[in-house]
């Protein structure tokens, strides 16, 4: 309606036409991104270390499972303690390399890595991305 005169069905079409544009177009813009993350990682010194643990995960019956066992026994980082646990974090909080696995390339439910960073090499499980 324009001042309340009914709009002609070529300009109704073309109007129908504009808004589908519009819509499809932003919805390629819409994608909602991962706000938190809850992700669980290995810390070791060396990349063979890494690859070696990461070859005895998805080797397991229960890869997470082995995951936080050989986090206990292998992590340099205090979370071992946890199983590798880190809880819950935001994009950016965690170095580049590891943020871009947990909220850009990785897959949850799988070990990821080996992920060099400055502190070492990485495994990393994704649990959880919201």
């Amino acid at each position: 309606l324009r001042g309340g005169v009914t709009n002609s069905p070529a300009e109704m079409k073309t109007s129908s036409v504009l808004l589908l544009a519009l819509v499809g177009f932003a919805a390629l813009f819409s994608v909602a991104e991962a706000v938190s993350a809850d992700a669980s990682h290995i810390l070791v010194p060396d990349e063979a270390t890494c690859a070696k643990l990461k070859t005895e995960i998805e080797g397991a019956s229960d890869p997470f499972e082995k995951f936080t066992e050989l986090a206990k026994e292998h992590s340099t980082c205090p979370s071992g303690k946890s199983g590798g646990s880190l809880g819950t974090f935001q994009p950016g909080q965690m170095v580049k390399e590891f943020n871009d696995v947990v909220f850009e390339t990785g897959t949850i439910g799988k070990v990821e890595g080996p992920v060099k960073t400055q502190f070492g090499y990485h495994l990393i499980w994704i649990t959880r991305r919201a």
